[in-house]
């Protein structure tokens, strides 16, 4: 399962390598950015009720993939209500954990490693 944590991680390092585009215009990728937006924040909230003691390591990728789109007005503000949305989506849902919250941990991180892969696949350089 670790692997597929740093699988997530490529994203930033994707994204710093997409070609560059107009500044508010959307990309062709923005939905996989969006949907990755959201699993990090159900990341986020189900990693840290289930006592994995990460503290903001979700927090702090979503950041980071931020940090290499660059994006700005309302692409910025649909990644970041993404994030919002996945936090927000299970904080309703689990207040502690268990194991259908585990399940949701590692089908998240399933899907997230598999968006990786095709974002660098379909538009790194």
């Amino acid at each position: 399962m670790r692997k597929q944590f740093l699988a997530i991680l490529i994203v930033a390092a994707a994204t710093a390598a997409l070609p560059a585009r107009a500044q508010d215009g959307a990309a062709p990728f923005d939905g996989e950015l969006q949907r990755m937006s959201e699993i990090l924040g159900a990341l986020h909230y189900l990693r840290g009720i289930c006592g994995n003691n990460e503290g903001n390591k979700w927090r702090a990728e979503m950041q980071a993939l931020v940090d290499a789109e660059t994006p700005s007005g309302e692409r910025r503000a649909r990644m970041i209500a993404a994030f919002n949305r996945g936090y927000n989506g299970f904080q309703q849902t689990y207040r502690t954990c268990t194991p259908a919250a585990n399940t949701a941990i590692r089908r998240h991180v399933e899907e997230g490693a598999r968006i990786s892969r095709d974002l660098t696949a379909r538009y790194a350089n």
